[in-house]
């Protein structure tokens, strides 16, 4: 028997063109998933989609603008029959829009939560009635520490996160008799290109200040998505996996 064997199971990743998604999109493909890209950069998904065919996997890029919410609904629909019936969701997208309270505007806030968490509910529920259906389902949401514990000048992203965890138990209880999962993980710091763009020394100070010994990868997070998504985590609901070095 294979550890991890995700042969013959569809995944649909969100945010699929960089970073987290994107090592958690080919991780998931080793493993044996055809994989659905979902992000709104199609250049950048062709590139990962490539890169999933030359493993010798399966992989559909969609465009897919999580804020746009009335479109989502009909971007699932329209995908290719071999990848229409999804088992594994990752709600992986999210965006940043940074300011201490007393500066951020309204429409910081709401952005934020447009993407990061009604994104995530909206794509959630357009494709959970398939799972539900077939009794099988894998939805794994990426949150953060910011979510669990917050951070300063990030109310709207860490609102989002928290939001995103909330939902995630609430829907764990509703699904615990379909035969559907509904799991979390937090990151925390983790070297992605939203990190590189920090200003010098600000990842060896915030390795000081919360005495780690390094940052995070995004393999360390496909890793975690990974265990959730597969049948060992099947008696794994309605949990939040802290993948942060010691963080929480």
């Amino acid at each position: 028997m294979t550890v991890f064997d995700l042969s013959g199971r569809t995944a649909l990743v969100t945010g699929a063109s960089r970073g987290i998604g994107r090592a958690a999109a080919l991780l998931l493909a080793r493993q044996g998933a055809r994989v659905v890209l979902a992000a709104r950069s199609e250049g950048l998904l062709d590139e990962v989609a490539g890169a999933v065919r030359e493993g010798g996997g399966e992989a559909h890029a969609m465009a897919l603008d999580l804020a746009d919410h009335d479109s989502i609904p009909g971007a699932v629909r329209g995908l290719p029959s071999e990848f229409a019936a999804v088992d594994i969701l990752v709600n992986n997208a999210g965006i940043t829009a940074d300011n201490l309270l007393a500066r951020m505007t309204l429409d910081q806030w709401q952005r934020v939560l447009d993407v990061n968490l009604t994104g995530a509910f909206v794509l959630t529920k357009a494709l959970v009635r398939g799972m539900m259906r077939r009794r099988h389902g894998r939805v794994v949401s990426v949150s953060s520490v910011a979510g669990v514990v917050g951070n300063a000048g990030q109310a709207n992203y860490a609102a989002s996160k928290a939001g995103l965890i909330g939902f995630s138990k609430s829907l764990a209880r509703e699904l615990l008799s379909r035969g559907i999962t509904v799991n979390v993980v937090a990151p925390g710091f983790i070297e992605t290109d939203m990190t590189a763009a920090l200003p010098d020394g600000a990842g060896e100070r915030f390795l000081e200040q919360h005495g780690l010994v390094r940052l995070g990868t995004v393999d360390d997070i496909a890793a975690a998505v990974l265990y959730l998504a597969s049948d060992e985590a099947s008696y794994v609901t309605g949990e939040v996996l802290s993948v942060s070095g010691g963080m929480t």
